[in-house]
């Protein structure tokens, strides 16, 4: 039993032993390796993902820890691979032993209510720890289970579930494969909609492997010059939601030749600037933008459907703080743009290729600075969509911001759907205190809804750094 506070709220749980889901049926003892892009030093950790569900009264009488216990292992019968463990062989290649011990399971309840959290339900959460707690010894990526989960009962008939997943096993697309699979065997099916597909072989490097695109994520670079050490122990999370009007505020300052790009390049420009004056590095400083890319589409012919492996790229954008802050918006925004539009089948093959020459290096990120920042939109894998039972979830997605191999340089686009009804996105920062001050004041600058002259779009904020 532990106590926790959350805004306002305290929180105490009690969890029951924490436990070993098995499969409900014998599964084979096989070695399943990784492909050349999962077993990369920068997947190499865990990540969390959190799932509020409300009181549905067509399901009362039912029990959430159990439902959700035995649906899990009705679905590990076709992803076996998660009850496994991992085991590194030669060259750091990393190879599931498909053991069947299982995934670890964690009863638990709380004392409160969904409606105790609040309205808006959005990271950071302050109890996480006590709603996934991190059993001892069951957190490295070697030798431990691959998910661990625990389904925590509300006073008021919902429950929270949360996971964590070691990376190295899936991306957010396939998480959301498994997560589905698991809803749809609590809602009573024999077998997932959408069959389990491993196949990891198709993201394993050519022979001879041959670098064939620029990864510049990839580059070894010495400690940087600059004046800007951080200090990682003074870290702040925060969210922030960006719905049609923020958005609208925001494309004000986008020039007509790029008035058709997303929403996500929009504040992926916006906001990579806003933090760089926010951290107040020197203006020759190499600063750095990366986007993780979903790879799926990109293949010809495409992966298999059900494929659940890591499918993605991490390409960059690279310019100097001076240049990203005295230049116009459509110059952060054009090297946005061009980092993603790099992501192509040959770049993924490439990708594979470096990871086995190079002995799978993680992407590179000075580790005294926070001028390296990487940017995920999730707000397609469909995390909110999953249904045990109990309906779609009022918040599903990433728990936190700042997760990765080094603390606070990741940020989650994730869907979201404030108080007021408003869809948008809400995006977790994690800072440190004096820098997220200058964010966040940086932030309302832009979002004011005062009149832009022609001059002041195409100057911008220039002269604010």
């Amino acid at each position: 039993m532990a106590g926790a506070t959350t805004s306002s709220l305290v929180l105490t749980v009690r969890r029951c032993k924490p436990e070993l889901v098995a499969p409900a049926k014998p599964t084979p003892h096989e070695f399943k390796q990784l492909s050349d892009i999962d077993d990369q030093e920068g997947f190499r950790f865990q990540i969390p993902v959190i799932q509020f569900y409300r009181y549905n009264p067509s399901m009362h009488g039912k029990d959430p820890v159990k439902v959700m216990r035995e649906a899990l292992a009705q679905t590990l019968v076709f992803y076996y691979p998660f009850a496994g463990r991992l085991r590194e062989g030669p060259g750091r290649k990393l190879v599931v032993e498909c053991t069947g011990e299982g995934v670890m399971f964690i009863e638990a309840d709380a004392d409160v209510t969904l409606q105790q959290f609040g309205d808006d339900l959005q990271p950071p959460f302050l109890c996480l720890e006590e709603l996934l707690f991190d059993v001892p010894g069951s957190g490295e990526v070697l030798n431990c289970p691959l998910l661990l989960i625990q389904v925590t009962r509300l006073k008021c008939g919902g429950f929270i579930f949360t996971l964590r997943l070691n990376h190295t096993m899936s991306d957010a697309a396939g998480l959301v494969q498994f997560m589905t699979a698991v809803g749809e065997m609590a809602r009573g099916a024999r077998s997932p909609y959408i069959l389990p597909v491993w196949q990891r072989h198709l993201l394993n490097a050519r022979d001879p492997p041959s670098v064939t695109c620029t990864h510049r994520e990839y580059e070894e670079v010495a400690e940087t010059k600059g004046t800007t050490i951080i200090p990682l122990d003074d870290m702040v999370h925060r969210s922030f939601f960006f719905g049609p009007t923020e958005v609208s505020a925001l494309r004000r300052f986008v020039p007509r030749h790029l008035s058709q790009c997303s929403t996500f390049e929009v504040l992926t420009a916006c906001l990579w600037r806003c933090r760089i004056i926010a951290l107040e590095p020197d203006r020759d400083e190499e600063v750095h933008i990366i986007c993780a890319v979903n790879a799926r589409a990109k293949f010809n012919p495409p992966l298999p459907t059900g494929y659940y492996g890591n499918c993605f790229a991490f390409p960059v954008a690279v310019t100097t703080a001076g240049k990203l802050c005295e230049n116009p918006l459509d110059y952060a925004l054009e090297l946005v743009k061009k980092a993603k539009n790099d992501v192509t089948e040959e770049y993924m093959r490439s990708l594979a290729d470096l990871m086995v020459i190079r002995g799978r290096p993680c992407i590179t990120i000075v580790r005294s600075y926070l001028v390296s920042y990487v940017v995920s939109d999730v707000t397609r894998a469909g995390f909110g969509e999953v249904d045990f039972g109990w309906g779609k979830a009022a918040y599903g997605g990433p728990a936190k911001g700042g997760v990765g191999v080094i603390p606070g340089v990741t940020s989650f686009y994730i869907p979201y759907k404030n108080s007021e009804g408003e869809d948008g996105i809400v995006l977790p920062i994690c800072l440190p205190a004096p820098a997220m001050k200058r964010f966040t004041e940086e932030l309302d600058y832009l979002l004011t809804n005062k009149p832009i002259s022609d001059h002041q779009k195409s100057a911008l904020i220039g002269s604010r750094m």
